[in-house]
């Protein structure tokens, strides 16, 4: 922290015999005039630049700047963000130790100590992403389910302990004990984050990046933080600050109170609709007014979780009362309590509902007594639709394939122990972070599948039913209330402690199942309480997704179909052979009360006492030593990938591109799941072929994403997606293009290496809202390694724009209205940008795109380039920002 503190702003405030020192907003205000009405979560941000002011990467004017955010309401100033720490899952978090370790071969060979690569604020890896539903329905699940994991992982977590010992202020949470958002929300996160230097012990605010997309779900806790991708992610763990504007910070004022019967899940499918209509891309959400009183803990977390699915960078909720009660309810200690409540009131940070209300550059309302049951589909998240409607939605999606014919028709499954007609439910998934945080939801499910199972009712046979929990806490609560064996008689038994079905790790159907689904070309659903449902993520076979409340998974699954009026017609029959309805077995609002009402403080300090041990299993793994990795050429998992081998030497200079071809193009709305690998592994995709040469046989494949350690398997599988549709060949699904001049329809993978061997530079064309979903950094490198050198969209999302400017790739945005449609774009043109050279390119400067018809005719359009800050023009000359980083290391200087 070395702070100028040019404001004479540091102060110290004694808690039950210990002094604490921070620096004071309230003393900073009498020289940058009044900020009581700032956003909390903007005075968040000016704490850090106080703290940091260094006269270099923090000056006086940016604390000028930030102060002055009330009467623009929104800035374009650049400011240097430095979170307290970084959270990881293991899927982001492998290719990220991979390149640490990478980066330490590359010091050694520039004759530098590799302990020069190390974090500089705490990291925090949780094992979440690896644990795959194969085993369902069956007590037994569980264990078969991490037996399997460890057995197809053995590798990655070798290399995982490896980087424990290796590297400092390096921690590693074991498989096996729960999504990293809950264990970041009920243990890591601290509100009031400590640190001692120099003798003495600070006191500042809990901050983070994270390597997931959610980790705005620390958000609810009072916590500002936000998902970047990896290599962002590794560059702050390097020292080098996150650049970014000043923010726009967006109101949303809650009111009342939500009805009998209306869940967490069904508030935040309703603000994410809200607020993605809005508009809300790169700005900061906070959450305020006399609603927030009424929202539980973990009602406040499922909101921010969702953050990403608005387009928010966050969704905060300040501190308040609520905050230090769900602190001691998870067993932090009560001398942190102290030190949250008493700091966060010295620093006007304290949510109050009687203080006047902060000021927002624009502000939304709702009144939490309109909200009703929804889900959201059947492929975006922002696209709810009332339970009631849910029926007709699909029969209308069916209407649009062209099926309409077929709505009641029965498609005998092959064993001949049932039919299966469209809309049928073949998953239906408690999973994910968005509700497995949420004690009222998960109850509300178990009081429901009690209440199911007393009057008879079961799963349908089609059904792939699973629970997989976000922490132990969450299983042992729901046996403590007596609900887990009628879970378990419905077959949502354990299976695993991860996110699973969310980021498709659903397991393959059962056989004759599957089968049906593939010979009928059946368009069959999912409904999972997961924040995800993007084309292909889910199961490969299942073309419509579903949002929705753990209690509502549980009644799809019941039900069976998604072709159903859950309000008005019946679940199935009891042991009477009497209808029985949604209604008959919800729970009421007491019932889930008690219920939840059991949890205790013991549960939490009692799961988490020694949270980074692990089990004997993960004891066993053997662990290397040595300050640099010994890589194994045989590894299909871990290889030293090729991002730094020429970095002793200094970084080329941008050139002009010259001549480039188009190498995809696409509409609106492309993920980075269309563009990321990510699920199972084709045995006939150039991924699938390269593991086969290896001798990896085809149900070893796992699945790309715990291969992105990688880089052969990940740049094989980039732009790899079933369901991305390139327009060169007329839309068509599959990850396949057209080589030009030749016009032969290749893999994307298998034309980028030909036109890498021509020497022909790469382009990708694409419409709105490029790069949404997951912060996946392998969307930017596999799209660097394919040699693409520029992507022209027409909106891009902000991680993966900050992620391609973060490899060494030009993101540039179409401008004075044009698009491919209007330039009538079709792949058989070349393109050239000029200006590129020296030191010509400026952030958001106007670039002119070039080009050549096949025709020999030729157009010119305007861009802007999306280099947004004087940084990222710094980060784009050195070739991507970790090897600017690396190059200021081995140097010895400071970045």
């Amino acid at each position: 922290m070395p702070s100028l503190d040019s404001l004479n702003c540091r102060r110290s405030l004694d808690i039950d015999g210990q002094t604490y020192h921070y620096f004071s907003l309230p003393e900073a205000a009498k020289h940058l005039g009044d900020i009581d009405r700032l956003p909390i979560s903007l005075k968040v941000l000016l704490e850090n630049l106080l703290r940091w002011e260094d006269g270099v990467s923090v000056r006086a004017d940016d604390l000028d700047a930030l102060a002055g955010w009330l009467e623009t309401r929104g800035s374009t100033r650049e400011i240097a963000f430095r979170p307290a720490r970084v959270l990881m899952q293991d899927f982001t978090g492998v290719p990220a130790v991979v390149d640490l370790a990478a980066m330490r071969d590359a010091v050694a060979r520039a004759g530098a100590d590799p302990q020069r690569i190390n974090p500089l604020s705490s990291v925090d890896l949780v094992i979440d992403h690896s644990v795959m539903v194969d085993h369902f329905a069956d007590p037994s699940a569980f264990a078969d389910n991490v037996a399997l994991e460890m057995e197809r992982n053995g590798e990655r977590y070798a290399f995982l302990r490896w980087g424990q010992q290796a590297f400092a202020n390096f921690r590693v949470v074991p498989p096996g004990t729960g999504i990293c958002h809950q264990v970041n929300l009920e243990y890591l996160a601290q509100v009031a984050w400590t640190r001692e230097q120099d003798g003495e012990l600070w006191v500042y605010p809990d901050t983070l990046v994270g390597t997931d997309s959610h980790t705005t779900m620390i958000n609810g806790l009072g916590v500002l933080g936000w998902g970047v991708g990896g290599i962002e992610a590794e560059a702050a763990m390097l020292g080098q600050p996150v650049s970014m504007l000043i923010p726009e910070v967006v109101g949303f004022r809650l009111n009342g109170q939500l009805n009998e019967g209306v869940t967490a899940t069904d508030l935040v499918l309703t603000v994410t609709q809200i607020l993605r209509k809005q508009g809300v891309v790169g700005r900061f959400v906070e959450f305020y007014g006399p609603g927030l009183a009424n929202l539980p803990l973990a009602d406040r977390a499922t909101i921010a979780n969702m953050a990403p699915e608005y387009g928010a960078t966050c969704g905060f909720f300040p501190v308040d009362r609520v905050t230090l009660d769900y602190l001691r309810l998870s067993g932090r200690d009560e001398r942190r309590i102290a030190l949250v409540e008493a700091y966060c009131k010295a620093q006007g940070l304290w949510h109050d509902a009687e203080a006047p209300e902060p000021t927002f550059t624009t502000t939304l309302a709702l009144d939490l007594g309109e909200v009703r049951p929804s889900l959201a589909g059947p492929k975006r998240p922002q696209d709810r639709v009332a339970l009631e409607d849910i029926g007709a939605q699909f029969d209308l999606l069916l209407d649009l394939a062209g099926r309409k014919a077929e709505l009641d028709r029965a498609f005998p499954v092959g064993d001949g122990t049932c039919d299966l007609h469209h809309g049928d439910v073949v998953i239906a998934a408690i999973t994910s972070c968005t509700n497995t945080s949420n004690p009222s939801v998960l109850m509300a499910a178990g009081l429901l599948a009690k209440k199911a199972v007393e009057r008879g009712l079961k799963r349908q046979p089609w059904v792939k039913s699973s629970l997989a929990p976000g922490s132990k806490v969450v299983t042992d609560y729901l046996a403590k209330a007596g609900l887990t064996p009628y879970l378990d008689q419905l077959g949502f038994n354990l299976v695993g402690y991860g996110c699973t079905t969310c980021i498709g790790n659903s397991g393959p159907l059962p056989e004759p199942i599957g089968q049906a689904i593939t010979d009928n070309d059946l368009l069959v659903s999912s409904v999972l309480s997961g924040n995800r449902n993007f084309e292909g993520r889910v199961h490969p076979q299942v073309k419509a997704n579903w949002l929705a409340s753990p209690p509502l998974v549980v009644a799809f699954a019941l039900a069976g179909t998604t072709r159903i009026d859950l309000t008005r017609e019946p679940l199935g029959l009891d042991t009477q052979g009497q209808p029985v309805h949604l209604r008959d077995i919800w729970p009421s609002s007491e019932e889930i009360a008690a219920a939840v009402g059991q949890i205790d403080s013991e549960m939490f300090r009692r799961r988490y006492a020694d949270v980074f041990s692990g089990d004997a299993a993960w004891q066993a793994i053997p662990v290397g030593t040595g300050d640099t990795y010994h890589w194994d050429a045989r590894s299909t998992y871990v290889r030293n990938p090729p991002f730094f081998e020429d970095i002793a030497q200094p970084p080329a200079p941008p050139r002009d591109i010259e001549n480039a071809r188009i190498l995809a193009l696409f509409g609106d709305s492309i993920t980075t799941d269309h563009i990321s690998p990510a699920g199972s592994i084709k045995p006939s995709s150039p991924a699938g072929l390269y593991l086969q040469q290896l001798g990896v046989q085809p149900a070893d494949f796992n699945s790309y994403g715990s291969r992105r350690g990688n880089h052969e398997v990940m740049m094989r599988g980039t732009f790899a997606n079933i369901r991305i549709r390139n327009e060169l060949l007329g839309g068509e699904e599959g990850g396949n293009t057209l080589h030009q001049p030749s016009g032969e329809k290749l893999s994307i993978y298998d034309a980028a290496m030909r036109y890498q061997a021509e020497g022909v530079p790469l382009m990708v064309i694409a419409g709105k809202e490029y790069g949404t979903g997951s912060s996946r950094d392998w969307a930017a490198k596999g799209t660097k390694l394919l040699g693409v050198q520029a992507v022209i969209a027409e909106s891009f999302e902000r991680i993966h724009r900050s992620n391609l400017i973060g490899m060494g790739v030009l993101a540039l945005q179409f401008s004075d209205g044009h698009t491919r449609q209007s330039l009538g774009l079709d792949g058989t043109e070349r393109l050239s940008i000029r200006d590129l050279s020296g030191n010509r390119l400026k952030p958001r400067q106007s670039l002119t795109v070039e080009v050549e018809r096949r025709d020999g005719s030729r157009i010119d359009f305007p861009v802007l380039c999306r280099i947004d800050t004087a940084n990222e023009i710094e980060y784009f000359k050195a070739g991507g920002i970790l090897q600017y980083v690396l190059r200021h290391l081995i140097a010895g200087s400071p970045t």
